[in-house]
């Protein structure tokens, strides 16, 4: 068993050299090449294909394979069977971990195994046909529009392949091609007097979009109106079948008197831009769904194999016209209608008699496994070591930020830091919480530093690895590392953050991510607002906790490296829970037991004067622990003048008045406190 699980001369039983192009054969050589397979392997594979194969062949190439700096793995053989038509068994297959895999569900909308080649596929005419490309013309061209034409051709010894040689006709309208044929239909050989005579072993080619009649060149195409989608990785009664299946706004669909079908499909783009946005979106569609597009054939230029000629012992013709969807907006519309994989309409009749359990909690208080946290603040916050406590905590099961953890296992995605000072971090941190060692096999890093791809990138590869690994959480430190689009934009950062969900949805865990604060002072914003860019950031997770720093005055630090932090929390799925506050003593996050914390500003606001706003939050924030000091202190006894006097003074250094308190407690704290007799008690 190689890359990706399977075994390469398993995998050489599902794959017909004869449906491949001359490069995937090759492929298919380097990658038994570099699986170490000896050469008469690919051989007597390549004997398969009587048509193509040339003894000695293998051999010389071979050779070519030797050190090179792009291999081919065993992952593209995989690609080569899955595309025609073999399924592996269940469970039987583990993707390497460097296979290219797209995520195209998206896009799959038909199953491909299941759509049967079509058995009524039109059989191809005798002779030449002119009014085949009569009604080819007719059905693509105004009669006043220049078509292009070739019909010289030049043979590629390698390849045993023909190719079309220079630029043809280009300065002829369609109506003046079909004078042609008009004027020319009763000879017998009627296509030799209208285009010139072709290379019948070659056949002959067209342009399906308009030209300008004075070039041949992208630049000269005066209408995008058609796309051409071509492909032989399947038979052609599978592609034919397959573009049925699809309903693709096919105008023209020609045999190519090869092994594939050229479906002229309708684009009708305003402009070369659209023209390349609708491309994309078609090609994946068609590759999503088991026709898997030649990609060369992308410019609206691309010459088309023309219909009513021979080509070798076959013939070029025209299979159907007008066939699928009329328009590509009715197409379009069609594709998303299927794609709709929305959850249906529930009455909450039935919800009410049979209500879904909830996820159990994760983080006590603040985050259900398989939901989504964010953890935002300042640099030097300790975001990293906060999250390494985290990672540790549900590992063991212990406490985080006071928060007990429910125990499992974790996977840290490590961005930023290198491999050995992450590692040695997490060494630190789990020696000062008081481990010797973890729980054996409990968490899992993914150094990504100097590799990391953006987000909607690494999801899908994520999803591979992570598949059956039964993380409780994933935690992702920092975003920024793999942000896709403006952070600025509601719509991309909306987007962006549907990656998490994805990775929720599939996997089952939690996912953690770290962002930081935008620039400036953050005292007055609320903790929502802090973290940089749109406010999508906040709004997304359920769960957002929140680092601010406070300036504790130097005499109340235990040493000159601690800091000081409030903690918000922002919380979807829990009732709404008081700030804390929390020493940062390197490497770790200790709770203020003695509420030396809460008195302070916020650090941002020391350079500056404090607006009353922010004066105002910072005693309400300070009240529970000055109240609770006092109480003790004055023996059960706190009076409306004591908290004026301890509450935090305002820039001239003057404390609140007792009517200013009394403000605070009747508007802002009348659930927690009463006032009697110009006393204050809790409720």
């Amino acid at each position: 068993m190689r890359d990706g699980g399977f075994d390469p001369l398993e995998l050489l039983q599902h794959i017909d050299p004869s449906i491949l192009d001359y490069q995937e054969w090759m492929n298919v050589g380097a990658a038994l090449h570099l699986e170490g397979q000896p050469c008469g392997v690919w051989d007597d594979w390549s004997r398969q294909d009587s048509a193509r194969y040339k003894p000695g062949e293998c051999e010389r190439k071979w050779r070519s394979f030797r050190g090179s700096t792009d291999p081919v793995t065993t992952g593209t053989l995989y690609q080569y069977a899955v595309d025609q038509g073999w399924q592996p068994s269940s469970g039987g297959h583990a993707i390497g971990w460097d296979d290219m895999i797209s995520d195209d569900s998206d896009r799959r909308v038909i199953d491909p195994a299941w759509v049967d080649p079509h058995p009524s596929m039109p059989t191809a005419p005798q002779s030449d046909q002119p009014e085949e490309l009569a009604e080819y013309l007719r059905t693509l061209y105004k009669t006043d529009e220049y078509v292009g034409l070739v019909i010289e051709s030049s043979y590629d010894e390698e390849k045993d392949k023909y190719h079309p040689a220079g630029s043809g006709y280009y300065t002829r309208t369609a109506g003046e091609w079909l004078d042609l044929i008009e004027k020319y239909k009763a000879k017998p050989d009627c296509l030799n007097w209208v285009i010139g005579d072709y290379n019948t072993q070659a056949g002959a080619w067209i342009r399906f979009n308009p030209l300008d009649g004075k070039g041949v060149n992208d630049e000269n195409v005066t209408a995008w109106r058609y796309a051409l989608v071509e492909s032989d990785a399947v038979s052609v009664e599978k592609q034919y079948s397959l573009i049925q299946a699809l309903e693709l706004p096919v105008a023209v669909l020609v045999h190519s008197g090869g092994k594939s079908l050229h479906a002229i499909v309708k684009i009708d783009a305003k402009s070369q831009n659209e023209y390349r946005e609708k491309i994309k979106y078609l090609y994946e569609v068609c590759d999503a769904n088991g026709l898997r597009v030649d990609q060369n054939n992308k410019n609206p230029s691309r010459l088309s194999r023309m219909p009513g000629v021979a080509r070798g012992e076959h013939r070029q013709y025209i299979v159907a016209r007008n066939i699928g969807q009329p328009t590509w907006q009715d197409w379009v519309d069609y594709i998303e209608d299927l794609n709709d994989d929305l959850p249906d309409v529930q009455s909450f009749d039935d919800i009410i008699k049979d209500p879904p359990p909830l996820a159990p909690e994760l983080i006590q208080g603040v985050l259900r496994q398989g939901h989504k946290m964010l953890i935002s603040g300042p640099s030097k916050a300790g975001k990293s070591f906060a999250l390494i406590e985290l990672a540790i905590a549900i590992a063991e099961g212990d406490s985080w930020l006071l928060h007990k953890c429910a125990p499992g296992k974790v996977l840290y995605i490590n961005l930023e830091i290198d491999e050995a000072s992450f590692d040695q971090r997490v060494i630190e941190v789990l020696q000062k919480m008081g481990y010797d060692k973890l729980t054996e096999e409990r968490l899992d890093v993914w150094h990504l530093r100097g590799a990391a791809l953006t987000l909607d990138k690494l999801v899908p590869k994520l999803l591979r690895r992570a598949k059956d690994k039964h993380y409780k959480a994933i935690i992702v430190d920092p975003i920024y590392k793999v942000i896709t689009g403006d952070e600025n934009s509601a719509s991309e950062m909306a987007e962006f953050c549907n990656n998490f969900d994805k990775l929720c949805k599939h996997l089952g865990c939690a996912v953690i991510y770290c962002h930081h604060h935008s620039k400036g002072a953050q005292g007055g914003k609320a903790a929502m607002d802090r973290a940089s860019g749109s406010g999508v950031f906040a709004r997304d997770p359920d769960a957002l906790v929140d680092f601010l720093q406070m300036k504790v005055p130097s005499e109340n630090l235990d040493s000159p490296t601690d800091t000081g932090w409030k903690i918000s929390y922002t919380l979807r799925e829990f009732p709404p829970m008081q700030e804390d506050y929390f020493w940062y003593r390197h490497p770790l996050h200790e709770h203020d037991e003695e509420g030396v914390i809460c008195r302070a500003l916020p650090e941002s606001e020391t350079g500056s004067k404090p607006n009353k706003q922010t004066i105002k939050e910072t005693r309400l924030m300070q009240f529970d622990y000055v109240y609770r000091e006092l109480f003790e202190n004055n023996k059960g006894r706190v009076s409306l003048a004591d908290l004026a006097g301890a509450l935090q003074p305002d820039n001239k250094g003057e404390h609140p008045n007792e009517r200013t308190v009394r403000g605070y407690i009747e508007n802002d704290l009348k659930d927690r406190f009463y006032i009697d007799n110009g006393n204050v008690f809790e409720n």
